[in-house]
């Protein structure tokens, strides 16, 4: 296209040689629009691009997520079914098996809840409950999911209300606790705490794992976004949690910080202020 404007630009001089002015002003400007349409086409099939790669991590992802604990569920009722097992064996094997089953409904409330709140069709119904009380019967529950001698380390004041949607702010802070416990190393110790500071209620993770970079941190509320590839990565996600989190947290007018945890990790702090009483 540039040659073909540079030779009938050349064919125009030749035949009106007074308008080179004018002919190369036109071509200036035909040269810009041209530019600019290239610079956002590419920009364009850069980010579809990137969608669909963030697409297909979360389907393999997903995959994993769901054939895990099935395979776990699957095989512990097999030999629940073919052995005659001891009573107390056979209670671990069931227990095991809820474990798996309430990360498959973790699992499949985040994902439609993502689709309700990309959809508009989540209303966000708010009233006022004890966070404290919240936060504490997550922290319970998660902690079985942890190695028998890794710590959740809950410091919660108690006795804390907040108005907001109860359903949604369970899944804010499930999934923070999840994301501190994944990302920290095997029976390392996960600090959870909820405190007033200066009228405001603050509900802080913290882990110990390798960190975020700070480009990273700009990022990571993205929907689908996890660093690193499927290929790659151990830790489990599908990349819906965080972005959950920030799009929960922004329907309550709340802030969450990224900071660095030391000497390794990661610190979440959410920070509740209108609602908080």
């Amino acid at each position: 296209m540039t040659f073909q404007l540079v030779w009938w630009g050349t064919l125009l001089l030749a035949a009106r040689p007074n308008s080179k002015g004018m002919i190369v002003g036109e071509a200036a400007v035909f040269l810009f629009i041209v530019l600019v349409g290239a610079y956002y086409m590419h920009k364009t099939l850069s980010k579809e691009r990137k969608l669909h790669q963030q697409q297909k991590n979360f389907l393999l992802s997903v995959t994993h997520e769901l054939k895990s604990p099935l395979a776990s569920i699957k095989l512990y009722l097999q030999t629940i079914l073919k052995r005659d097992l001891e009573r107390e064996k056979q209670k671990g094997f069931i227990n095991n098996s809820l474990k798996d089953i309430e990360r498959l409904d973790d699992l499949v409330e985040n994902m439609l809840m993502a689709s309700q709140i990309e959809s508009n069709s989540y209303s966000f119904p708010k009233e006022e409950f004890n966070f404290s009380d919240l936060v504490k019967q997550v922290a319970e529950r998660l902690q079985v999911h942890t190695c028998s001698s890794q710590i959740i380390m809950p410091e919660v004041e108690k006795g804390i209300k907040i108005f907001g949607d109860k359903f949604a702010l369970t899944s804010m802070v499930t999934n923070l606790v999840e994301n501190a416990v994944k990302y920290s190393p095997p029976c390392a110790e996960v600090k959870v705490k909820l405190f007033k500071k200066n009228g405001e209620v603050h509900f802080v993770t913290a882990d110990s794992g390798i960190g975020i970079s700070d480009l990273e941190k700009t990022r990571i509320f993205e929907k689908f976004y996890r660093v690193g590839s499927e290929d790659t990565r151990k830790t489990k996600g599908t990349g819906l949690g965080l972005f959950i989190v920030k799009q929960v947290l922004d329907k309550h007018q709340a802030t969450i910080k990224v900071k660095n945890n030391q000497p390794s990790g990661t610190v979440f702090e959410v920070i509740f202020n209108a609602h908080a009483n």
